[in-house]
């Protein structure tokens, strides 16, 4: 049986009163109880309206290899946390725990990534305090300032990445970059 029919009738309703709902025709919902994969607009619309997830109405099964695999990244996010204040270490320790967990996918080498532009820039901000205070002679207690607020960007970053990785499986990491 087909997983959005099963919620459909577990829910007690119509085709008709489930396109009225979610704003998807009769005609697809037929389809996609027929055995057509929903996508985009159509998968959302759905999900919203019979309030579960896109993984649920998919069918997906989640394995505990996924499921471990999860736990391992948002691990490899957060030991950047615990070195922000030693920028080394804020690559190093999760690419220790990559490749000693195997843990090598897009998300955890977009999250790498994010460390390795964030310790770069902490070179150039360095580079740029003492050209500041060596060769332009400006002195002033303004520049630890920029340190400190680099360190809290990241921080910030972090945090709001981990809180994305526990809220969903598929998370949006910000900023969206990779380096690796």
């Amino acid at each position: 049986m087909n997983k959005l029919l099963a919620i459909r009738e577990q829910l007690n309703l119509t085709q008709q009163e489930l396109s009225e709902k979610t704003g998807v025709s009769v005609r697809t919902i037929q389809r996609i109880e027929a055995g057509t994969v929903p996508k985009g607009y159509t998968l959302k619309a759905l999900c919203n309206a019979l309030e579960i997830n896109e993984a649920e109405l998919l069918g997906n099964k989640i394995t505990e290899d996924d499921n471990n695999q999860h736990q391992w990244t948002k691990i490899i996010n957060l030991s950047s946390l615990l070195f922000t204040f030693i920028p080394p270490l804020n690559i190093l320790i999760p690419v220790f725990i990559l490749f000693f967990k195997k843990q090598n996918n897009a998300l955890t080498r977009k999250i790498i990534s994010i460390q390795i532009l964030w310790t770069i820039i902490a070179v150039l901000l360095f580079i740029v305090i003492l050209i500041l205070t060596d060769w332009l002679g400006i002195q002033t207690q303004f520049k630890l300032l920029i340190p400190i607020v680099w360190i809290l960007v990241n921080i910030i970053i972090i945090l709001r990445n981990a809180v994305a990785l526990s809220k969903d499986k598929n998370p949006r990491i910000y900023p969206n970059i990779s380096i690796l």
